[in-house]
């Protein structure tokens, strides 16, 4: 049963509600909109998958432990060259926001190898527009080709040839085809060839090369496809 101090309450909070919504009628008559309680409150935009969080590569210059970069999933790439008490997106004006692996030139450390695409496979994965390459330290960049490969894990620079880098490709993940396998130039990226190819759901996420012999490559494949629905992968390794 309710007791006396109960019911009280429950009359002076209806007296109230009622009030208020009197009130409020009271402004509307008078051609004042009703404010929300939120109106104060501005929007802000926090995902799933546009913000910086996911860390995906880091490359670190080979003689100044000042500088260094960082690549994200979803959020540019930055660089510091006070490690780290400052950073400077340096990829802001380019055709992808999302970056899978960043490679510094073992022979030249102002130059710069990046491969756009997230390099994994999960729900909220960003995609790429393939391989760029800055001369200057990531002042400016030229997008170097392979612009279906979706999204790109991996890339080796030849320590004693920088005309020769290894690419691998995953593809597009919504879609079948595109650039993928592992890819290879030998002219500083204006030709590529795919030298591992396996089928055109299956891509190529990670390979190392024999410092003894760069002929030598092993190499991971992944196949991949996702529909709404599913995520067909697995195949050949």
């Amino acid at each position: 049963m309710m007791t006396r101090l109960t019911k009280i309450l429950l009359v002076l909070v209806s007296i109230f509600m009622l009030s208020a919504t009197v009130n409020a009628k009271k402004k509307n008559k008078q051609g004042k909109p009703e404010e929300s309680p939120l109106s104060g409150i501005p929007l802000r935009n926090i995902g799933p998958a546009l913000i910086s969080g996911r860390i995906s590569d880091f490359a670190f210059h080979p003689t100044n432990k000042q500088v260094f970069y960082v690549t994200t999933a979803a959020g540019n790439m930055w660089k510091t060259t006070n490690n780290t008490i400052t950073w400077e997106p340096i990829f802001d004006n380019e055709g992808s926001y999302s970056i899978g692996t960043v490679e510094i030139d073992p022979s030249n450390p102002l130059v710069l190898w990046v491969g756009t695409g997230e390099n994994n496979a999960q729900r909220s994965v960003a995609f790429g527009d393939g391989v760029y390459k800055s001369v200057d330290g990531g002042k400016s960049w030229k997008n170097m080709g392979l612009k279906n490969s979706g999204h790109i894990s991996q890339i080796w620079i030849d320590p004693k040839n920088s005309d020769t880098v290894l690419v691998a490709a995953q593809g597009p993940l919504w879609s079948d085809g595109g650039d993928r396998g592992l890819y290879k130039t030998t002219d500083g990226g204006k030709n590529w060839e795919r030298i591992l190819n396996v089928d055109k759901f299956t891509g190529v996420n990670e390979f190392v090369v024999d410092p003894r012999n760069p002929d030598n490559i092993v190499a991971s494949t992944y196949q991949r496809r996702r529909h709404v629905w599913v995520l067909i992968n697995g195949g050949p390794g």
